[in-house]
C-alpha cells in the first residue's frame, strides 16, 4: 500500500520529532508512533513496521549519549571469561549479549504475529489495541512504584535473561520498552538511575535487531521511501540527543503510568469513534 509517509516529507519530519521525543520516555515510542501514522492515513501493519525502523535514529543518539559506558563494554569484551562473566566490567558485555538472546527469542515470534494481526485490522481497532497496551504498561509502572528502592547496580544473569524476555515483549505496540525494562530493574530492586542506564544500554542493540527484523519481513523499506526515510532517521537523531538529557530529568519528576492511562484511554475512545465512522 501506498502510503502519506511515502511521498511527503512533512510527515517523515513529523514521524522524526515524535520518535526523537517520546523515544526516552516509557510511554512506548513505537505505539505512539504508531498512532501518528496511522492517523495521518498509513496502513497498520506498516504503520507498525515504520515505527519500529525508525528506532534507528533515536539509536544513533543513544550510542552517543551512552558512548562511555558502550567503550567500557568493549573494552572489556578481549577479557572475558566464562567463570567471570557477571564481574566487573564483564557484567555489562554479558548482559547485553544474554538480554539480546533472550528478546529475539521472544520478540521476533510476537512480531510476525503483530504484524499480521495488525494487517487484519481496521485503523480504529489498530489504535484501540495500541491504547489498552499503553494502559497495561501504566499499570506496570504503577505498580513498580510502589516497590521499595534497592541499592543494586550491577546485572547478573537472572537480572539478564528476566529483563531481555521483557524487552522481547515490547515489540508489541503500545508496550514501552523503557517503561516494562526499568519496571522489571525496580522490581529486581534496583537504584533507579542504574535501572534507566541499564534499560537505555540494551536499547541499542535491540533497536538495530528490529530495524534488520522489519527490513528483512518488509522485503526493503516498508512503505517509504529513501528520502523520507533518511530524512526521519535524521530528525529523530538530532531530536533524540537535544532532549535526552531533558528528558530523562522529566522522568524522575512525572508519574509516567498517569501519562499512559491517559494516552490510553484516549487512543480506545478514539479508535472506537474512528471504528464507528468507518
Amino acid at each position: 500500500m501506498h502510503t502519506v509517509l511515502s511521498t511527503d516529507l512533512s510527515v517523515a519530519i513529523l514521524a522524526g520529532i515524535v520518535q526523537g521525543i517520546v523515544e526516552w520516555l516509557p510511554v512506548s515510542s513505537q505505539g505512539n508512533l504508531a498512532l501518528v501514522l496511522t492517523l495521518v492515513g498509513t496502513d497498520p501493519a506498516v504503520a507498525l513496521q515504520l515505527a519500529l525502523f525508525l528506532q534507528l535514529g533515536t539509536t544513533l543518539s543513544a550510542a552517543t549519549y551512552y558512548r562511555d559506558e558502550i567503550r567500557t563494554a568493549l573494552a572489556a569484551v578481549p577479557g572475558w571469561r566464562p567463570r567471570a562473566a557477571y564481574e566487573g566490567d564483564n557484567a555489562i558485555a554479558s548482559y547485553v549479549v544474554v538480554a539480546c538472546l533472550l528478546t529475539g527469542v521472544v520478540g521476533i515470534p510476537l512480531y510476525l504475529f503483530a504484524v499480521d494481526l495488525a494487517g487484519q485490522l481496521t485503523g480504529g481497532v489498530f489504535i484501540a489495541v495500541i491504547g489498552v497496551l499503553l494502559i497495561a504498561t501504566g499499570v506496570l509502572q504503577f505498580a513498580s512504584e510502589s516497590v521499595s528502592m534497592g541499592g543494586r547496580t550491577t546485572p547478573t544473569l537472572r537480572d539478564s535473561v528476566l529483563v531481555g524476555a521483557v524487552q522481547g515483549v515490547a515489540i508489541l505496540p503500545g508496550i514501552s520498552r523503557s517503561g516494562v525494562t526499568t519496571s522489571a530493574f525496580l522490581f529486581r530492586s534496583y537504584e533507579p538511575p542504574a535501572a534507566f542506564r541499564l534499560s537505555f544500554l540494551l536499547s541499542i542493540p535491540a533497536s538495530l535487531g528490529a530495524a534488520v527484523l522489519t527490513l528483512l519481513s518488509a522485503g526493503g523499506l516498508p512503505g517509504i521511501s529513501l528520502s523520507a526515510a533518511a530524512v526521519a532517521l535524521s530528525v529523530s537523531a538530532v531530536v533524540g540527543y537535544l532532549t535526552i538529557d531533558v528528558l530523562m530529568r522529566v522522568v524522575d519528576r512525572v508519574p509516567f503510568w498517569a501519562v499512559c492511562f491517559g494516552l490510553g484511554g484516549l487512543a480506545i475512545v478514539g479508535g472506537g469513534v474512528v471504528a464507528v465512522v468507518v
